[in-house]
């Protein structure tokens, strides 16, 4: 076997950029793992999420990864930098909100951020709405308890949590909407019955580009068509196995469960 690209997500939801990986570089192998087990992130220290994002690197740098993407906001935030002076010689790369995109995309001038509440509350994205959205009026939602509802396909309750956080952003009229949690790239149908008429923005295509530069940049594209694809979960494999058939097609990969 080829060496494979790594994801690491606290859950699911880096599901959403797996998918996108496939179809943009289809001659890449895949190994994903996602800590349910331990899901969400959100709620634990960033010393916690440290050590449980740490361990799932160890895993599969013994895999072999010659890549790894961090398909969380919560561990590109509190995370990363930690993990890229562990891991110098491993490509790193994260998940930030695509703020840019969003203050270049809008008509209005009225811009959504939707994220978990780490991501929201973090000098990170503050950062980023300074440098790239100063001329937008920009509206922050910060989410607690959607990462748990999807990760147990809780679909009523998801729609119900829904039209209660995003009312903020209906109300004020935005027509953009950046998410910053790879979960929530997995119910965009659902937000879209809130938003009807708002562009939804995600990181998915930026870290696939990303990630084909820094490729070809090292010289380890792959150039074979022989790609395979192992996705592994610490928790239940339900909510792995509904959502890769959602994002791959309904005759795709079983998941496997391990223990870390």
């Amino acid at each position: 076997m080829k060496n494979p690209i790594g994801i690491i997500d606290s859950g699911v939801g880096g599901l959403s950029i797996a998918s996108v990986l496939a179809k943009k570089l289809p001659k890449e192998s895949i190994i994903y793992l996602a800590d349910s087990k331990n899901c969400p992130y959100g709620d634990k220290s960033g010393e916690e999420v440290y050590k449980l994002s740490k361990r799932m690197v160890d895993y599969l740098v013994n895999k072999n990864i010659k890549l790894l993407i961090i398909a969380c906001n919560t561990i590109t935030i509190l995370a990363i930098d930690r993990l890229r002076k562990d891991f110098p010689s491993l490509p790193i790369v994260g998940i930030v909100p695509v703020i840019k995109t969003a203050g270049e995309r809008t008509r209005s001038g009225r811009i959504g951020i939707f994220s978990t509440k780490v991501t929201a509350d973090s000098q990170y994205q503050r950062d980023l709405v300074n440098r790239f959205a100063r001329e937008s009026e920009v509206i922050n939602i910060g989410s607690s308890g959607l990462v748990p509802l999807i990760e147990k396909l809780s679909f009523d309750q998801i729609d119900e949590v829904l039209k209660e956080e995003l009312a903020v952003l209906k109300d004020v009229g935005i027509d953009t909407l950046a998410l910053g949690c790879s979960h929530f790239s997995l119910i965009k149908d659902q937000i879209k019955k809130v938003l009807p008429n708002v562009l939804i923005l995600d990181s998915s295509d930026a870290v696939t580009r990303q990630v084909g530069r820094i490729l070809k940049a090292n010289g380890i594209l792959s150039e074979e068509n022989n790609s395979v694809y192992n996705f592994l979960t610490t928790g239940d494999k339900e909510a792995m196995e509904y959502f890769i058939k959602k994002e791959f097609g309904k005759n795709a990969f079983r998941p496997k469960r391990i223990d870390l």
